[in-house]
């Protein structure tokens, strides 16, 4: 029946799991390595035998991305795609995105351009922002993908349910929010992105003064699907590898905080780790202290006789602006000069804008601290 539609299929390409055989090795922290991934080859899972749906013509971000996420589910995997606006063309499809004017997930309908429409994300506080097609696809088939990419556990893991909620406040909700004409950001100084992901797939489909045909679009259309999936399996890998494993030893080392400082303003890693939002998702359940925590330090590297660092952390994870910055008369100074302001042997510099420093010794920049929390 779908004979003469399939000619304007698009093909995307999917990525294996980031736990396959190839691939690098994962981190033998235990709150990874319980998971179960087997050394054996990946049993080759069969293409779906079902249709996906999308408007034909220019195509966006949020509409790439959704067509990819849905390839890498057991019941889409691979299958392929027909772009129209053709409602009749549109209605014996397994699934439709990004057009039709429906959202009904009973349906396989997840269309958000209708009158009416009010979907947000509704988890881990994500209510304020309207979901575009590649946020609804997400909702409703991210756990599945992410459990699948941590060697197939159950979606009810806690880990798929940290790793959702993340994936979408560091991805996910910039693609639905620029679709949805939401700005990226506010400030008294106006500037122009043009490097996040939606410019890069707007700048594939062809410009305004090409001949193009429905061929040209999906063949371009393969192409922009392709790169929104390889940011987002570049996304979820470092999630995963990285960021998760860093977990634990930013809870070791905020629940240690008071043998640092008695304020327990002052966390110490022993190594350089992805923190801070770690640090903002675990500080509500901690016990607490005299005082908020102002300021981490960490070694510059794993090298013997390693310089330290101290850093401020922010009003929250995406902020310039610090908790507490450093002393107004230690920035942009170095060296003996700073030395000598601060009264501390061994510092090395601290930024211009006062929310980091460096000395020589873990000393130092605890003694940083110390005159910082003190000021």
């Amino acid at each position: 029946m779908l004979t003469g539609v399939l000619t304007a299929v698009t093909r995307c390409r999917v990525r294996k799991s980031i736990f396959s055989p190839t691939s690098a090795p994962v981190s033998p922290n235990p709150f990874i390595a319980r998971y179960k991934m087997s050394s054996a080859p990946a049993t080759k899972k069969l293409k779906s035998t079902k249709v996906i749906g999308t408007h034909s013509g220019t195509f966006h971000c949020d509409e790439a991305l959704a067509v990819y996420m849905l390839r890498l589910t057991d019941e889409f995997r691979d299958a392929d795609v027909v772009r129209t606006r053709d409602p009749a063309k549109l209605e014996p499809l397994d699934i439709v995105v990004d057009v039709g004017g429906v959202y009904d997930p009973s349906r396989h309908r997840y269309d958000h351009h209708q009158r009416g429409f009010t979907e947000v994300f509704g988890h881990g506080g994500f209510d304020k922002i309207k979901l575009s097609s590649a946020g609804l696809v997400y909702k409703h088939f991210g756990k599945q993908i992410i459990a699948q990419q941590l060697g197939g556990v159950e979606e009810s893991d806690p880990t798929v349910e940290l790793l959702w909620l993340r994936l979408y406040s560091g991805f996910i909700e910039s693609v639905d929010a620029i679709d949805n004409g939401v700005n990226i950001a506010t400030g008294p100084t106006n500037y122009s992105v043009n490097s996040d992901l939606s410019s890069r797939v707007k700048r594939i489909n062809p410009n305004w003064n090409e001949s193009t045909t429905d061929e040209t679009y999906d063949n371009l259309f393969q192409k922009a699907s392709a790169v929104t999936g390889d940011e987002f399996m570049s996304q979820l890998e470092y999630y995963i590898k990285a960021w998760l494993p860093a977990r634990d030893i930013v809870r070791e080392a905020m629940e240690k905080r008071l043998e640092i400082d008695p304020s327990g303003a002052v966390v110490r890693f022993d190594k350089a780790a992805p923190w801070k939002d770690h640090l903002f998702l675990l500080e509500p359940s901690l016990p607490s202290a005299p005082s908020q925590i102002l300021y981490v330090l960490y070694p510059e590297s794993e090298a013997p006789n390693s310089k330290w660092r101290i850093q401020c952390v922010p009003v929250n994870p995406d902020s310039f602006e610090n908790r507490k910055s450093l002393p107004e008369a230690w920035r942009g100074v170095r060296d003996q000069d700073l030395s000598k302001v601060s009264g501390i042997d061994g510092c090395v510099f601290c930024h211009a804008s006062g929310f980091t420093a460096g000395a020589e010794t873990y000393e130092g920049v605890l003694e940083m601290a110390k005159k910082a929390i003190a000021a």
